[in-house]
């Protein structure tokens, strides 16, 4: 019984999440050693590589028709794992401010309890174009923040855009489902 679950379970497009998440811990450890510009640059290289492999894993899973739940679910927890991990190391080095990393973690972390607590009300939340955006500015902003020699104005206006992105698709998330679990009733109704 266990060897059926996990055929059924691992496909290429799991092999994908998971080879992300164990990117991460190393993206971390270049990130916090980093001595001199290489180290950062390979911490960056990383980092552009695994949040690459977000649209690979999709992609691979919808094309072959292997789209899972539990798939659904670690490719976002991934992303969010990838995400807070980069943004936590930032914080150690002095690139990044807790509060602004606090604000993405937050929503980040909403959103999925959001998300539990519609799938037992069996509604299932999709990913939407504005969550995309914002997963790529967070990238991008941290991508930036990571890479040495980045002008400021350059990785801290890209974190400005990844933060109003992020706290607007967090609203967005919150009165889809607000509206999708207590549809208005009808004038009609008594």
């Amino acid at each position: 019984m266990i060897w059926t679950m996990s055929e059924r379970v691992m496909n290429p497009a799991m092999v994908v999440t998971l080879v992300r998440l164990a990117i991460t811990p190393v993206i971390m450890a270049l990130i916090l050693t980093a001595d001199g510009d290489s180290g950062r640059l390979w911490a960056t290289a990383l980092f552009l590589v695994a949040t690459a492999t977000d649209w690979v894993d999709g992609y691979l899973a919808r094309s072959r028709g292997e789209v899972t739940v539990l798939g659904t679910f670690l490719d976002s927890l991934v992303d969010k794992l990838l995400i807070t991990g980069a943004l936590v190391s930032l914080i150690e080095t002095g690139d990044v401010s807790a509060w602004a990393t606090m604000i993405i973690v937050t929503r980040e972390f909403a959103v999925t309890g959001l998300r539990m607590v519609a799938i037992n009300e069996q509604l299932v939340i999709p990913a939407n174009q504005l969550g995309k955006w914002k997963f790529t500015a967070q990238a991008a902003a941290i991508a930036l923040l990571i890479a040495p020699g980045t002008a400021a104005w350059l990785d801290q206006g890209m974190l400005w855009i990844a933060l109003v992105l992020t706290i607007i698709s967090g609203a967005y998330y919150f009165v889809v489902t607000q509206r999708r679990l207590f549809p208005r009733r009808s004038t009609s109704e008594p």
